[in-house]
């Protein structure tokens, strides 16, 4: 019995230093959520504020084959994005909000015809969710700082991290390095 006490309180404690760990990284100014993720520009990191924004206004700003995979949640066909295939040095950032999420450093040649990644830039510029649509267990990433679909990871990756970040190229722009 005691043993068992034990083990839930040191749960509990875990569960409790989790919590308070994810309000260091979201706080509200103003009525305003902000987020710390990680700049590369800046190479460190700063407090973002959350964007949101109405479908209309998503609309207004992305393609509709963008607003259909950022924002609806859809996948573009393999081979068809502009990334799958790219192998400039630089820095891919959410379509959306400019978000910066992975670097050409991580990029590597999956084989499925989207572009694939084996680590984000901070892990606080992305966030992970479970996905059981079309009858599969899957992990969902999205962007932190406006909830962008961008792709799913799937632990069949290269070596440093044996993760694979599949992202729809449509969620993605590109910012070469100088």
């Amino acid at each position: 019995m005691g043993t068992r006490l034990v083990t839930l309180a040191g749960m509990l404690l875990l569960i409790w230093a989790g919590c308070t760990r994810m309000d260091a990284f979201e706080e509200k100014k103003g009525g305003k959520s902000s987020l710390r993720v990680y700049s590369t520009e800046k190479k460190g990191y700063v407090m973002a504020e959350k964007v949101v924004k109405t479908d209309e206004e998503w609309k207004k700003m992305l393609t509709p084959e963008q607003f259909k995979v950022t924002r609806m949640k859809g996948t573009e066909l393999a081979c068809s994005g502009p990334f799958w295939n790219h192998h400039e040095k630089g820095i891919y950032q959410c379509v959306c909000c400019g978000n910066d999420l992975f670097t050409s450093d991580t990029k590597f040649e999956s084989g499925t015809g989207w572009p694939s990644f084996f680590q984000p830039v901070a892990k606080e510029n992305i966030r992970e969710e479970s996905d059981d649509s079309h009858f599969m267990e899957r992990t969902e990433v999205l962007c932190s700082r406006c909830d962008s679909h961008l792709g799913h990871v799937f632990e069949d990756g290269p070596r440093p991290t044996g993760l694979r970040f599949c992202i729809n190229s449509l969620a993605l722009k590109f910012v070469p390095t100088k």
